[in-house]
């Protein structure tokens, strides 16, 4: 068999100019095509299948955050030793705790962490020092709180790193143990990165038509759309430059809240943007759940809900639609606050399965720990499901007081709550999470034995 000889091929006038391009296109076009690939594989009724996608979508997310974690040494590397950042003392121990944990030498350590080898073994020997001018220690600060409640709240940045001042105050007032806002700051030896929870839930009515306002549970619903993407986002490389907004790139997610309590009345996942029949369809579940009817129904002016359909089966229903302004952002802002934080605190930090039965368990999963754990910051830290059953909200009962000279009839964080008759607990936190990827947190303080 005569050879082939590639150099007499003809070569488009200048086509080295445009590999670069061709690369980035390829690769996104290649995971498209994993993408469709797996999204047959995991509606296989086989299921060695259905496990082994699970297992190349794994491992595609692993090789992915290996390669940015590469990336980023890289450019590290490149900056001369004495250069770089000083690790801080905590992050000292740190890099030793996980040195220990993962069983590494001092060569590995050094390699991984981008210091050298004696830099290592002598923060090994410099384990048992102590006081202020200690190489590695443990924050401390002193505090009129024992340091136990110290220890909680740290405990709770480190395994909660989403979760805000104002939030975390309102967890631990809901457990028992009143904190102000600006006390766990200064616990806090360094604050993590919280989101932006400064979003006011109110309705924006630009329409001719008075303000709704709730009064009672099931007076006013909110209903609206939104789609998640299964691979991160929807960018593509070429024109018109975002993917078909269809499974397996995204799922579609209709969500019902309730105004005046906040909490989820129900959700639906569709594999495409669903049709106003089914979104018809889906309200009339929520209503058949929930026992009741609302008397307002608020939406955006979505092909779903502007049409004859939707407002004659409005009709039929007794409930009246109220529509949020055009291209107005706010103007729902009660469900684009849930959606919001839905997306932040749990889908974000998911590998967005492919299946839609193990999505739907997904999302039921947060809305769960949403109506029942999650303080509201619009109702004054309780949440949504005693708001809507009209239970005394957990921070508001009796309160434990870990220190023990401190007045009974003494003003306490907000908001007040009495405390117990025994005063000066030492407090155990326990923690336990209401999903499998450990990213609901369920607080509870007891008092210790």
């Amino acid at each position: 068999m005569a050879e082939f000889d590639t150099s007499d091929l003809p070569l488009p006038k200048g086509w080295q100019e445009n590999t670069k391009r061709a690369m980035v296109c390829l690769t996104a076009m290649a995971h498209d095509a994993l993408v469709t690939a797996r999204g047959w594989a995991v509606d296989s009724r086989i299921h060695r299948v259905r496990l082994q996608a699970q297992v190349e979508q794994a491992r595609q997310e692993i090789a992915l955050l290996a390669e940015e974690l590469r990336i980023k040494d890289a450019r590290m590397r490149r900056i001369p030793a004495h250069q770089r950042p000083h690790y801080t003392s905590e992050e000292r121990l740190a890099i030793m705790e996980l040195k220990a944990a993962r069983h590494l030498s001092a060569p590995q350590s050094a390699c991984r962490f981008l210091v050298g080898q004696p830099t290592i073994r002598a923060w090994q020997k410099r384990l048992d020092e102590t006081g202020p001018d200690a190489l590695l220690k443990m924050s401390a600060v002193v505090n009129r709180f024992p340091e136990f409640v110290k220890h909680i709240v740290q405990r709770l940045t480190i395994l909660c790193p989403l979760i805000g001042k104002v939030k975390m105050a309102q967890i631990l007032a809901r457990a028992g143990l009143h904190l102000a806002a600006a006390t766990i700051e200064r616990y806090r030896k360094e604050d993590p990165v919280k989101p932006e929870d400064k979003m006011a839930d109110v309705i924006e009515e630009q329409t001719q038509t008075r303000v709704v306002t709730a009064i009672r549970p099931n007076h006013v619903w909110h209903v609206d759309l939104t789609c998640m993407p299964t691979g991160g986002g929807f960018w593509v490389p070429w024109l018109p430059q975002a993917l078909i907004q269809v499974w397996p790139f995204c799922w579609w997610m209709a969500v019902v809240v309730d105004h005046y309590s906040r909490r989820v009345m129900g959700f639906a996942v569709f594999k495409k943007q669903p049709t106003s029949i089914a979104i018809r369809q889906f309200i009339g579940r929520c209503i058949a759940n929930a026992g009741n009817t609302p008397k307002y129904l608020v939406c955006d002016k979505g092909v779903q809900f502007w049409n004859e359909g939707f407002k004659r089966w409005c009709r039929c229903k007794t409930i009246k639609p109220r529509y949020g302004a055009i291209g107005k952002h706010g103007s729902i802002a009660i469900i684009e606050r849930f959606i919001r934080s839905l997306k932040h605190e749990y889908l974000n930090r998911l590998l967005i399965p492919l299946r839609r039965d193990t999505m739907r368990r997904e999302i039921a999963c947060y809305a769960d720990w949403y109506n029942e754990h999650r303080p509201h910051q619009a109702l004054n830290g309780a949440t949504p499901l005693e708001m809507y059953e009209g239970v005394t909200a957990a921070n508001h009962k009796p309160r434990y007081e870990p220190r023990r000279q401190w007045p009974s009839d003494a003003p306490c964080a907000a908001p007040y709550a009495p405390p117990k008759p025994e005063q000066g607990q030492h407090l155990t936190l326990i923690i336990r999470f209401a999903d499998r990827h450990k990213k609901l947190p369920v607080i509870e303080l007891r008092e210790a034995a």
